[in-house]
Order: structure tokens, then C-alpha cells, then sequence
């Protein structure tokens, strides 16, 4: 199977579900990630006087060790602009991602629930538009077989966070991916790749927090109890 994750920024495959794409990989699926900016307007930047330019080379060659550490089939990092996606004609982010995909020839995609976790704008704009070009091309294109939604559950959330996090409730949880051991050293070492925010992964404690279940929202379909795979009861 073919699985394509599409999210706005560096490091939210890293902050998401990387230990379930090492996993999908081990398991031998082909794994793609698109991310839709080089990440270059962190503030970040500051720290290393780098210019949004600048910033953004550094993050893409992160990334680059970021889809050898997860073994990725393929990643693909797109210049719009970073914390921008909302300003900008959602068509024109539309045809980058439908161009992917009709290279890609994916069977499932997947991008961030409808709250984005964060809230940041950048990632509700993912979703929106990933939504948008999935239900146009699914009517052609019978490779499409489901669009799922990175999330995490309620009362998964810690009162301490270290950023302003929204879940989405357990009835709304369609899938919850069990990984191993070898899955989340992988997605630590992932984490370990963006040098740059070595500060911001230790003051959030992302590592700690790897857990063994990443949860997923699937598009117009329901399941309770939830799958245990993203490929799972495929239809067609």
C-alpha cells in the first residue's frame, strides 16, 4: 500500500505520527511525505541571526536526515510561504498537492484534524485543503481509498503542555495505531534531526512523551471500536 502525509511545516511529522510511519515502513508500505513549506519564519531564526531564507535551507536539510531516519519512500518539500498559507489562493496549494498525488498514486493520505492540534493557522489551512483536493480527485481516481486525520485524543492531553493543544473526543477517534519499541526510537531519532530546535524539543519534552498509540479521524467513515490500521477495511 502507498501512503502519502501531508502537513504545512518541518517537524510535524516529528511532533505527529513519525513512530507510525516507521512502522507502515518496517511493515513494507510505501511511505511519502509532503510537506507543504521549508519552515523558514520560526522564530527560530532569531537565535542563529538567519534570514527566513536562510532558515529555510537549514530546515529542509533537517528534514532530509529526518526521511532517512524513518527509511520514508520519498520526501518532498514544496517553498510556500511559512506561516502564510493562509493569505494565499488555497487553488494554487490545491495543485501543488494534486500534483503529487497523481504522481504519487496514494491509497490512503493523511494531514491534521480540523483543529490542527495547535490551532496554527498553517495547519488548518493543511487540512482544508487536503480535504478539498482528496473528495475532487477520489471521484476519478479509484487508487484514493481513504483520507485520515492525525490527532490526538482529549484526555491524552497534559495540563502542563508546554503549548495550547486541542484533542479530539474518543467517539470521534476512528483508528489507533499500536507501535513498538524500534517504531519510537525511531521517531526519536527523527526528533533528533531538527539540531535547530534541540532547545524547543527539550523544553516541550516531545520525546517523553512518545507514546505506544497515535490516534487518527477517518473522513466520512466510522468505526467503534476503533482499527488498529490505517489500511484496514479499505474499501474497493
Amino acid at each position: 500500500m502507498k501512503i502519502l502525509y501531508v502537513f504545512p511545516h518541518p517537524d510535524d511529522e516529528s511532533y505527529g505520527p513519525a513512530a507510525v510511519m516507521a512502522k507502515q515502513v518496517r511493515e513494507g508500505h510505501e511511505v511519502y511525505l509532503l510537506t507543504l513549506t521549508k519552515g523558514g519564519a520560526t522564530r527560530q531564526r532569531f537565535k542563529y541571526s538567519y534570514s527566513v531564507e536562510k532558515m529555510g535551507e537549514v530546515r529542509y536539510n533537517e528534514m532530509l536526515n529526518v526521511a532517512a531516519a524513518l527509511d520514508l519512500t520519498e520526501l518532498k518539500v514544496l517553498d510556500l510561504p511559512d506561516s502564510g498559507l493562509k493569505d494565499l489562493d488555497p487553488r494554487l496549494i490545491e495543485i501543488e498537492i494534486k500534483r503529487e498525488v497523481e504522481r504519487i498514486k496514494p491509497n490512503v493520505m493523511v494531514s491534521y484534524a480540523v483543529h490542527g492540534i495547535s490551532g496554527f493557522f498553517d495547519h488548518l489551512v493543511a487540512h482544508a485543503v487536503v480535504k478539498r483536493a482528496y473528495v475532487d480527485m477520489k471521484e476519478e481516481h479509484n487508487y484514493l481509498k481513504r483520507l485520515a486525520f492525525y490527532t490526538i485524543a482529549e484526555d491524552k492531553i497534559s495540563k502542563d503542555s508546554y503549548f495550547k493543544l486541542t484533542g479530539s473526543k474518543y467517539e470521534d477517534i476512528d483508528c489507533i495505531v499500536k507501535v513498538n519499541d524500534v517504531d519510537k526510537e525511531k521517531h526519536i531519532a527523527a526528533l533528533d534531526c531538527y539540531v535547530t530546535y534541540k532547545e524547543v524539543i527539550e523544553k516541550t519534552k516531545i520525546k517523553e512523551h512518545v507514546s505506544g498509540e497515535f490516534a487518527f479521524e477517518i473522513f466520512q467513515e466510522e468505526f467503534s471500536p476503533p482499527l488498529s490500521d490505517l489500511f484496514e477495511k479499505l474499501k474497493g
